[in-house]
């Protein structure tokens, strides 16, 4: 279930640096109150410094297939909120 602050982007079939690249370009287009959730096969690590630098932050979910991160500034409350309600809601469900 998605809402209007997610923005979806499944990477789980793509090769690296693959899904690093477009996961980039996606957070650099999220607006105020926006999260990305990114499905991806295996953990990305090599995000996560990136996010960082970039003034992002994120929750990583284990799921049957791999993970889901959820990923939003680190400044937008609105984002964290509800990234992090969709993060919980996936792990509850």
């Amino acid at each position: 279930m998605t809402s209007e602050a997610e923005c979806f982007l499944d990477v789980s079939d793509l090769e690296p640096p693959e899904p690093l690249i477009r996961a980039l370009a996606e957070i650099d287009a999220l607006k105020d109150g926006q999260y990305l959730h990114m499905c991806h096969h295996r953990e990305p690590c090599l995000l996560y410094p990136n996010l960082e630098q970039r003034g992002f932050t994120h929750v990583t979910r284990a799921s049957g297939d791999g993970f889901d991160v959820f990923i939003w500034r680190k400044d937008d409350s609105v984002a964290e909120q509800a990234a992090c309600a969709t993060a919980n809601a996936a792990t509850e469900g």
